[in-house]
């Protein structure tokens, strides 16, 4: 066989693994902005919208590894983990706001690291949603939604692995420990303050009485 056949050959290959590549990427940027939608509507409280947004990913995520899975290295470079790891924070996010058991990585079809990756980042929704809840008065639940996110941290924590293997969760477990840090003294401050106000309405009561 001569030089042209061999090349022929190996760019024959390389067109296949560039245009699995594209595909994948395609595909995985396309899973993100769907899961980024999906939060978004939980938050407006659409979650029929979000559940349906969710489905879209899902079918993203499914043709970017079916487009990469013959090609072990491109599978592995990092944008489909990062489009997993944005679908494993819609799924608990959802499930976290809608008091809903939470699916397994099994159940998500995504890898252990992006899923408690994903973990992780949902920590910083459900703040978002914590303080609607306090805004609006419902101490009781914002109380719920702070044990979940403690739930999630100690989970975190637990996992004591080189960054290589988890995706550097070390690093988003610190950045989910500030959110959660935060959210506690929000939470504490705001009950402080409502017990103030119940000490005084209590007072302008017996005085009036």
């Amino acid at each position: 066989m001569d030089l042209s056949e061999i090349s022929a050959g190996i760019r024959k290959r390389l067109d296949a693994k560039s245009a699995a590549r594209e595909k994948g990427l395609t595909a995985s940027r396309a899973a993100i902005r769907f899961c980024a939608n999906s939060i978004r509507a939980v938050h407006r409280g659409e979650m029929e919208l979000a559940r349906e947004l969710q489905g879209q990913a899902r079918e993203q995520l499914d043709a970017a590894r079916a487009a990469m899975k013959p090609y072990p290295d491109i599978y592995h470079a990092g944008f489909l983990h990062d489009a997993e790891k944005e679908y494993a924070e819609s799924l608990a996010t959802f499930a976290f706001i809608n008091s809903q058991a939470l699916p397994t990585p099994e159940e998500a079809v995504v890898g252990d690291a992006a899923y408690l990756n994903g973990l992780s980042e949902a920590i910083g929704e459900i703040r978002r949603h914590l303080l609607d809840i306090i805004r609006h008065g419902d101490l009781a639940r914002g109380e719920e939604l702070l044990a979940a996110m403690d739930d999630i941290y100690y989970v975190l924590v637990s996992m004591d692995y080189p960054d290589a293997i988890t995706g550097g969760l070390r690093r988003s477990t610190d950045v989910a420990r500030s959110i959660m840090e935060r959210s506690r003294g929000d939470l504490s401050i705001t009950i402080v303050q409502r017990g103030v106000q119940e000490a005084i309405e209590r007072a302008r009561k017996d005085i009036s009485g």
